[in-house]
């Protein structure tokens, strides 16, 4: 029998792929929204009719905000959750029906209309249930009590989808719906509380290791705490009352504290090292949405998507990214620098947000934003997928 993840993980004789967590759900994931998106641009122009029960936009913000960010949970949770715990990590047929089940949803949600109302919802949220059974198991069994915040917001995350079910069968407009904001708000907190972590812990490391006598904030201090507990009464409320004003007045409130949570990390240190500077430019996103969705409130203007989508595209695709190249590179026995393939992967990320929010002013914008798009989860898939694909090297 297996005593270490090593071990295991050399014990397993059928496809790499299902050697680790991060593997299957890191690779498909990517693969996975950059398909959609090819999907839904030819979708919103009425070139094609998906086979779903939702609206096209319904449909694209579904698939990213809880099929894609979904796979990059497990994926991340699968790899950390035998970290925190000291327990082995799952491998093998296990880790390939999990996949399996998340894949199923994602198909079963594109060709919902030609099935039962009920029978998409049923198996899209089987995956994240499962996935919240497992990482309690784990939790518990490792006696791992200070993460069960990460597994109470998936929870609420598993809530924000059912939510969205139920509004699109309802015939209510789900992207702009109750289920959407409590599904964003939640990944924004769990970007707040993981980043929190690793942001500033990766870059206290890196400056030590390079002699660097700036020594930022160590994670989660009391500030870190206070900034947490206002971020989650803020966001109830956004998600609530999204279009009051006294909620965009909270939103800034928001985007300061997160300024200021974030100048104490020292993000101007890190410009040396694209695997740093992008883990900042990622959580930059989250004030940045904050004051854009703030002011929109503030000057009558409620509801643009294009501040949403700072928190959508920029806090979540680029923290995503940021996250998927590290530890890709980290678990597979790869130096942690980043070359001039996964630069670009970043660089076109974040020109990907930028015309997004362009796009509200101008429209044309949109195609430049979804081929800018494609091209980050493409470059990522192929510039990873070898390495996603093979055996990690043997010392």
């Amino acid at each position: 029998m297996a005593k270490t993840s090593a071990e295991q993980m050399r014990a397993w004789r059928g496809p790499a792929l299902f050697s680790f967590g991060f593997r299957p759900f890191f690779l498909f994931g990517a693969a996975w929204v950059a398909l959609a998106m090819l999907l839904w641009l030819p979708a919103l122009s009425g070139a094609i009719t998906l086979p779903t029960r939702l609206d096209p936009v319904s449909w694209h913000a579904h698939e990213f905000l809880f099929g894609y960010l979904g796979a990059v949970l497990a994926g991340f949770l699968l790899t950390a959750v035998p970290n925190w715990t000291g327990r082995l990590p799952m491998v093998g047929w296990r880790l390939a029906a999990l996949f399996a089940l998340w894949g199923a949803g994602r198909v079963a949600v594109l060709v919902s209309g030609h099935l039962p109302a009920a029978v998409a919802p049923v198996i899209d949220l089987a995956f994240p249930l499962v996935l919240g059974g497992l990482i309690l198991r784990e939790i518990v069994a490792g006696r791992n009590w200070r993460n069960l915040v990460v597994l109470g917001l998936l929870a609420v995350f598993t809530l924000a989808n059912g939510i969205f079910h139920i509004e699109a069968l309802t015939g209510a407009y789900a992207a702009q719906g109750f289920g959407l904001r409590l599904g964003l708000a939640t990944a924004v907190m769990m970007i707040a509380v993981i980043g929190g972590r690793i942001i500033p812990s990766f870059t206290r490391n890196w400056l030590a290791q390079h002699n660097d006598p700036t020594r930022p904030a160590p994670p989660m201090q009391r500030f870190d705490k206070i900034v947490l507990l206002a971020s989650m009464v803020i966001l109830t409320h956004w998600v609530v009352r999204p279009f009051a004003t006294q909620t965009g007045a909270a939103l800034l409130l928001f985007g300061g504290l997160h300024l200021a949570r974030q100048a104490r990390w020292q993000p101007h240190h890190t410009l040396r090292e694209p695997l740093l500077w992008v883990l900042h430019a990622a959580y930059m996103f989250i004030p940045l949405g904050a004051f854009a969705l703030g002011l929109d409130q503030i000057l009558g203007q409620p509801g643009t998507a294009g501040a949403q989508h700072f928190w959508m595209a920029g806090a979540i695709g680029a923290m995503t990214l940021a996250v998927m190249t590290r530890a890709s590179l980290g678990h597979t026995g790869q130096s942690l620098t980043a070359n001039r393939a996964t630069v670009a992967i970043y660089l076109c990320l974040f020109g990907s947000v930028l015309a997004r929010f362009g796009a509200s002013i101008h429209l044309g914008l949109m195609h430049l934003s979804g081929a800018l798009w494609l091209a980050a989860f493409v470059g990522f898939a192929i510039a990873y997928g070898p390495s996603l694909l093979r055996p990690k090297p043997e010392k």
